[in-house]
């Protein structure tokens, strides 16, 4: 090799090496979870005041039904009335009053700290929610029922996805028929799945202190869990329409007793157990998320609790829920923006597609709904991933590609930063006078590193080259990645110590080599 055509292979390898590079995209996240939204902002001033207005009265006028006596006691002796009906009536200025001592925003932990972050303001994540009966088999490509194998799976597949920043139990184990049982083992699989903080619900007040005993055994000793809780509990202590839960408020009671932070879902359905009208609707759940919120700060002042006011649509054609569309999308943004108004941590809904398939019905119904949330600056967007079939499915697949579709909904909530360095006058100059374009300049490289996110499952091949490759769609590559993940992520979270003291205590359903990789 001469001289000549040993510099002509030393340059065309470096060049084959920065291309390679630049193809793989920087390992930067150029806008990772936690961005300030509220730019999107589908109610005016005079809508927020004049749906606000009608919620107090809804509650000072016609109160709540079906309260439970001991709160019913309690709540009279903090300035709440009965109504001629015997309804718990709440005036304005007391409701107010519980606003302005509310928790205003808290941290939610993780049992690593690097996944701790603060719920508050107009700040923006994403994570999961749902309770699906189904899970769309991986293998098969068919729904079945969902087990309790299928949440663990899940579980430690979240725990790899960046854009995903908690973990509340999808899928229920219809294959775990006792009750006990399936709270138990639920909180077992968010312990062994991930370090991310995570939610669950319990569904009586006597599971509580069993679980939370749970959570002090993997932390290594009583009292960690409340120095910590990582946990926060899924309850709907109101149930449309106007009308308090017996059994939701017992757990309320049991969860503040043990420190859980609570996600208080009101869930009204339009048509059925509120207005199909949108702002009668959002009225209506105001009023009821309002009275939540009324609940926990009676029983305890100023305790962490979301205000998820969750509006959620049905066909008034069949009756059917609607996961997706364009009026769960701006009612649940319109949430998030009445919640933020008041100042209160608040939690929404989103792509909560209809779809079945992984296809363009899901991408678009998920897309545009998340980014109405978002935009919104909702502070947690539940059901954000891996949730099919209006919510009676889970997909591996799905959370995947979701977790790709996150990263560019927090690009586009992070806008464009405009400053002497990004107006780039000097570069512009600099690249005319000069070499008469941009590419290789310093400035290109930092904006690459900065401004751009660059997909690893979205296809941007000319369409030979998309050939070439096999023409695989996004459901293809997602499964190929979820499967990857799948066959080689076992995180080992608990000790052996914790975990034999675990099932020494509980009956643990999930057998010990289902948590380790097949040899």
């Amino acid at each position: 090799m001469t001289g000549e055509t040993a510099r002509i292979g030393r340059r065309a390898g470096g060049r084959t090496a920065r291309v390679a590079v630049r193809q793989a995209g920087p390992e930067t996240n150029p806008a990772p979870p936690g961005p300030t939204g509220g730019s999107y902002k589908p109610l005016s001033e005079a809508g927020l005041r004049a749906i606000y207005d009608t919620a107090l009265r809804l509650l000072e006028e016609l109160g709540m039904g079906e309260v439970p006596r001991r709160f019913q006691d309690l709540a009279l002796t903090k300035g709440a009335h009965l109504s001629a009906r015997g309804r718990l009536c709440y005036s304005g200025g007391l409701v107010e009053d519980v606003i302005a001592g509310a928790a205003k925003s808290f941290v939610y932990h993780g049992r690593d700290p690097k996944h701790d972050f603060e719920i508050g303001g107009e700040r923006v994540h994403f994570g999961t929610g749902g309770a699906a009966v189904q899970t769309l088999d991986i293998e098969t490509g068919r729904y079945r029922s969902s087990t309790l194998a299928d949440l663990y799976d899940f579980t430690r597949l979240i725990d790899t996805l960046a854009n995903v920043s908690w973990f509340t139990r999808c899928c229920v184990a219809t294959d775990v028929p006792d009750n006990l049982d399936l709270d138990v083992n639920t909180a077992y699989a968010l312990l062994a799945g991930t370090t991310k903080p995570v939610g669950t619900s319990f569904t009586l007040a006597e599971h509580v202190d069993p679980i939370i005993d749970m959570f002090d055994i993997a932390l290594g000793g009583e009292g960690l869990y409340r120095k910590r809780p990582f946990c926060k509990a899924h309850i709907s202590p109101v149930i449309s329409p106007m009308r308090y839960g017996e059994d939701a408020v017992d757990v309320t009671y049991a969860c503040i007793r043990r420190g859980v932070p609570i996600n208080a879902i009101i869930a009204a359905q339009s048509g059925a157990t509120a207005p199909a009208i949108p702002a009668g609707f959002l009225a209506q759940s105001l009023a009821e998320t309002l009275a939540a919120l009324v609940l926990v700060n009676m029983i305890s002042p100023g305790y962490p609790m979301i205000f998820s006011n969750w509006p959620l649509v049905i066909d008034l054609r069949t009756g059917a829920f609607c996961g997706g569309g364009g009026e769960i999308s701006v009612m649940n943004a319109a949430s998030g923006q009445l919640s933020n108004w008041l100042g209160l941590p608040s939690g929404a809904a989103s792509s909560m597609t209809d779809a079945k398939a992984v296809d363009a019905q899901m991408g678009a119904e998920k897309a545009f709904s998340a980014l109405a949330a978002g935009l919104a600056g909702t502070n947690m967007i539940y059901e954000s991933s891996g949730m099919m079939a209006s919510l009676l499915g889970a997909s591996f697949e799905a959370f995947v590609a979701d977790d790709e579709m996150l990263s560019h909904i927090y690009r586009i909530i992070k806008g464009i930063e405009v400053s002497e360095d990004s107006l780039g006058f000097e570069a512009i100059c600099s690249s005319v006078l000069g070499e008469g374009h941009f590419l290789g300049a310093d400035h290109t490289l930092a904006a690459m590193e900065r401004d751009y996110y660059y997909p690893k499952l979205a296809d941007r091949d000319d369409p030979r080259s998309w050939a070439d490759k096999g023409a695989a769609d996004l459901w293809s590559r997602s499964r190929a990645k979820a499967q990857q993940v799948l066959a080689t992520h076992y995180p080992d979270y608990l000790s052996g110590a914790a975990d034999a003291a675990i099932r020494e205590r509980y009956r643990i359903l999930l057998p010990p080599q289902r948590l380790r990789r097949p040899s």
